[in-house]
């Protein structure tokens, strides 16, 4: 088969800016027109044989011909039934059932062909999925020529090559859906608006705003009008992306786009302004969303109980709490979980359990994320007791423990200093196969630094450098520190040095005078002494 040409996607953000109305110099390549030699003899035979059974429905005696079945016969049978896509996918299905050998990429494109001319797009999206799902990484390119040399054969429509580019938008292959879409305009093709939503959603659920923000002005610069799902994540991506400012201008733009912004689109905004800090610009554009006639929901309150937890304003969270209950927005799972985590923060275990009661009492089951808070807030306030009982529970609850569950136990036995059962949990957690993060080592350390057990910390270390990981500056400083000041400076130094070996020494750590700190210390004690 002929390799057609490709043209890559350009990454830049600002691309589009960077070329004069390119929709003049947009020359499409045309279609090209295959045919494919009439069968004869024995194939011409078996092709009319096998026909006439399926328009019967007669499948037992098509069962006993599976065996004579090759690709050719099956692409020339299928193009006789071509007009049926329901006999047509029935057919399809019977030989990857009996003779899956046969099926090549034209049979694959044919059907395809098929079930999008007749708007049988879950189809055809399901027959995608699984055949590339196990296939090399080049497959949708090689399927996109496929179906661009069988286009007229099977006198399809564009929708073809918008379903492959959306199937692979929602099997998150980036890559490979930005192929096909370069292909797609070589040859004058363009995704409908709901396609690209599919690529832009997928793009910032795998933490790539960049992607989606490039693709958006790739949109624009091929005139793929928009529609308010777009802009809404278009304006996420900004707000991902740390683009405030940007996210605003589209959502000012909306309207003179002839788009009325939605729930999700004050929703999107109110979130940016809340992860920045910004709670009172949140609150405002809460304030306009009413006076525009529309209330918020449970995902307008939980962003900005959110906020103002995250920044330890509980009043002020509780205060929008108190709002949603008043104007019938019922509070969900994640209502309770915000508030709960953000009194645990502060150590008020008390007001955590009461909310727990109360969503008991609402009928709203806690999930591990309600118990992890629960729990951390407790052994915040050194409660490990009475944290272990909730532990117990997560069992008759069918809740697994996870890292936070372990972090949240390990940190309560931190604060009863008892740097040797943290210890214990954290080999626990291990064994259990949940990961340890850096905050969980770090309490670690700082725990049996704390109590003057330095070898202690130093086997956290040892544990740290297995996982390819180190202490951050502060706490390798109150480690070395401590060290020094008991009189084990060469350990200091030894630790160090291991470090640097291992390529794990932090870059700017001030090392002498972490080391020289002990002997600092003496010398300024002997001073004033004297």
């Amino acid at each position: 088969m002929t390799r057609i040409p490709f043209r890559g996607f350009s990454t830049l953000l600002d691309g589009a800016a960077k070329t004069p109305n390119p929709m003049r110099i947009w020359n499409p390549i045309p279609v090209p027109h295959r045919t494919v030699p009439e069968p004869r003899g024995q194939d011409l035979d078996f092709v009319n044989v096998a026909h006439s059974h399926l328009i019967n429905s007669d499948w037992a005696k098509l069962n006993s011909m599976s065996t004579g079945l090759t690709p050719y016969r099956m692409k020339h049978i299928m193009l006789k039934i071509k007009k049926d896509h329901i006999l047509s996918f029935e057919f399809f299905n019977w030989v990857k059932a009996q003779n899956p050998n046969c099926q090549t990429l034209e049979t694959y494109s044919i059907i395809l062909h098929i079930l999008t001319k007749n708007k049988k797009f879950k189809s055809a999206e399901s027959v995608l999925k699984g055949f590339l799902g196990s296939g090399s990484i080049d497959l949708p390119s090689k399927l996109f020529e496929a179906i661009l040399f069988s286009y007229r054969l099977c006198d399809s429509s564009p929708c073809v090559f918008d379903s492959l580019f959306k199937t692979c938008a929602h099997m998150k292959k980036l890559g490979n859906a930005i192929d096909v879409f370069c292909l797609m305009k070589d040859y004058g093709f363009l995704p409908r608006v709901e396609s690209c939503n599919a690529y832009i959603s997928a793009s910032i659920s795998l933490q790539r705003g960049d992607i989606a923000l490039s693709f958006y002005s790739e949109m624009k610069r091929y005139r793929i009008s928009p529609n308010v799902y777009t802009l809404n994540m278009v304006m996420c991506a900004f707000c991902k992306w740390g683009k405030l400012e940007k996210a605003t201008e589209v959502f000012k733009r909306m309207e003179t786009m002839g788009f009325s912004p939605t729930i999700a689109s004050y929703n999107t905004l109110i979130a940016g302004y809340c992860n920045k800090g910004l709670l009172n610009s949140g609150m405002k554009l809460k304030n306009l969303m009413e006076k525009n006639g529309m209330l918020p929901d449970n995902v307008t309150y939980n962003t900005l109980i959110n906020g103002f937890c995250r920044e330890g304003k509980l009043h002020e969270a509780n205060k929008f709490f108190s709002e949603m209950k008043a104007k019938n927005v019922v509070p969900n799972v994640v209502t309770y979980n915000t508030l709960i985590n953000g009194y645990s923060q502060v150590g008020n275990s008390e007001m955590g359990g009461r909310l727990h009661d109360e969503m008991s009492r609402n009928g709203i089951k806690a999930d591990i994320l309600t118990y992890n808070a629960l729990i951390l807030g407790l052994c915040v306030e050194g409660k490990t007791k009475k944290a272990a009982y909730l532990v117990k529970e997560l069992d008759r609850e069918n809740l697994v423990p996870n890292s936070s569950t372990f972090f949240a136990l390990i940190t309560g036995q931190c604060v009863r200093k008892n740097s040797e059962r943290a210890f214990q949990l954290y080999k626990s957690m291990i064994r259990s196969g949940c990961h340890p993060n850096d905050h969980t080592f770090k309490i670690l350390i700082s725990a049996f630094c704390k109590n003057e057990d330095f070898d202690g910390a130093l086997q956290v270390v040892r544990e740290m450098s297995q996982r390819s990981t180190a202490p951050d500056s502060d706490t390798l400083s109150e480690l070395c520190r401590g060290l020094c000041l008991s009189g084990k400076e060469e350990l200091a130094l030894k630790l160090c040095k291991e470090m640097e070996t291992k390529h794990l020494m932090l870059e700017g750590f001030d090392q002498a005078k972490a080391v020289n700190y002990g002997a600092e210390s003496e010398e300024k004690g002997h001073v004033e002494n004297f």
